[in-house]
């Protein structure tokens, strides 16, 4: 099938690559003219394990191509994607629309013949049925289907969540679009994907139903560890304890810092948003958006404990500053709350991550980025586990550094205390 991409960010740049590997002919549009030169040349603008193999492999063999011709592109597809960002809007919580329904306005000059045109970003309810209106002002509706088909990526793993998903939802008010779908979709179906079909409004409220419950999850989980640090309990054992629970489930009980990234922070604010507009009250997932944003504030009261309050002239290494392991993404990670503000308390700051320097960071006092982690542990007073990358679990901190009172604070609980302590090491988790 002939699919074009709109926006080629982390949605669309990794199903159009994916849905080419699969056979599809996949053109990926973005305004951004240096971002489609380095894509061209195999520059990948993300990082995401696996991806730059697939860019290279696809586009030599000319099943993926990128473009900044919106309408040529546009007028060789029979499926358009729409793939832009929709972030929350400044002084509100509800998701900014701008770029999609720009995007319909774009798509609806060129449509020549029968199109299916897709939200892939996440939209909140009845963003499909605007699109439809704004579309329908220049095409008869008989030319054109809108459909929800909303992304279940996640970051570092997203290739593989395409290529074997739990679950496909297709959100569709028309049956020609719904067959053609099914199709589309059917190698992923035929490796044992569940392939849902519902209305339009239902796949758009799906994905945000989800996205709030696996916050509520992390939420909890934290909240919980906050009560074990207070009652000598060990929260990985309360993870085990209620995760075997088969209606309960292991993933997303790991105790840490507060969820960020590109979607559980908007995602949950968007539908507390829209819930208001119909007028109903979501107080579990206003409580979740609260309860989130106090976690860097406790993080630090513990910091505070840890140190005795004694931060000035402290020599402190961040392990892993994005907001979890295998990704570059900052956006909302615990790192820029709590490196500024030990910063201002007088803190020299190191700080080392895979994914290299990070512009966060540039113009904060006394902040050094470190090429390696020996680099970054080396002289210091605490060193602070923030992100769980494989390349921090078999650090050996007595070889790295000669300080008798170093103190560890592992906020993902990658290391067995006993062990740390056994080394002659202070050591601090988190719910432990």
């Amino acid at each position: 099938m002939k699919l074009c991409m709109i926006g080629t960010g982390y949605v669309g740049l990794v199903s159009g690559v994916c849905f080419s590997d699969l056979g599809n002919d996949v053109i990926c549009v973005d305004k951004d003219i240096n971002k489609i030169n380095n894509l061209k040349k195999g520059i990948i603008p993300i990082y995401e394990p696996g991806l730059e193999e697939l860019v290279l492999k696809n586009y030599k063999n000319k099943r993926l191509n990128f473009s900044t011709n919106l309408k040529e592109s546009v007028l060789k597809s029979d499926i358009i994607f729409i793939c832009v960002g929709t972030p929350t809007k400044k002084n509100s919580n509800s998701a900014d629309l701008t770029q999609v329904f720009s995007a319909g306005k774009e798509i609806s000059k060129s449509i020549n013949k029968y199109k299916i045109i897709i939200t892939k970003s996440t939209v909140p309810l009845t963003t499909g049925d605007e699109l439809e209106k704004i579309i329908a002002k220049k095409v008869k509706k008989k030319n054109f289907s809108v459909v929800s088909n909303p992304e279940f990526l996640r970051e570092g793993e997203a290739i593989r969540d395409f290529i074997y998903p739990d679950r496909v939802v297709v959100g569709s008010n028309d049956v020609k679009s719904r067959r053609i779908l099914k199709n589309l979709y059917s190698p992923l179906v035929s490796k044992g994907a569940k392939y849902l079909s519902t209305n339009r409004r239902a796949a758009e409220l799906i994905k945000y139903a989800a996205n709030a419950f696996l916050a509520t999850k992390i939420t909890f989980i934290n909240e919980i560890a906050n009560l074990c640090e207070k009652t000598e309990i060990d929260v990985e054992d309360i993870s085990i304890g209620i995760g075997l629970d088969k209606r309960i489930g292991s993933r997303f009980l790991r105790a840490g810092p507060a969820y960020g990234g590109s979607c559980f922070p908007k995602d949950t604010k968007a539908i507390v948003s829209t819930a208001e507009k119909f007028k109903t009250n979501l107080s579990i997932i206003k409580n979740v958006i609260k309860s989130n944003n106090n976690r860097s504030d406790l993080l630090l009261k513990r910091l505070a404990y840890i140190m005795r309050n004694k931060v000035k002239n402290k020599n402190i290494s961040f392990l892993g500053v994005t907001f979890k392991a295998n990704t570059d993404d900052m956006r909302d990670s615990s790192s820029l709350k709590l490196i500024p503000y030990l910063s201002r308390k007088g803190a020299k700051i190191k700080y080392y991550d895979p994914t290299g320097f990070k512009k966060e960071f540039k113009n904060v006092k006394n902040v050094k980025f470190s090429n390696s982690i020996q680099e970054s542990i080396k002289g210091s007073d605490l060193i602070i586990i923030h992100t769980e990358w494989n390349d921090f679990k078999s650090i050996n901190f007595k070889k790295f550094s000669k300080n008798k009172k170093l103190i560890i604070y592992d906020m993902r609980n990658i290391f067995s205390p006993s062990k740390i302590k056994k080394l002659g090491l202070k050591y601090f988790g988190i719910g432990r």
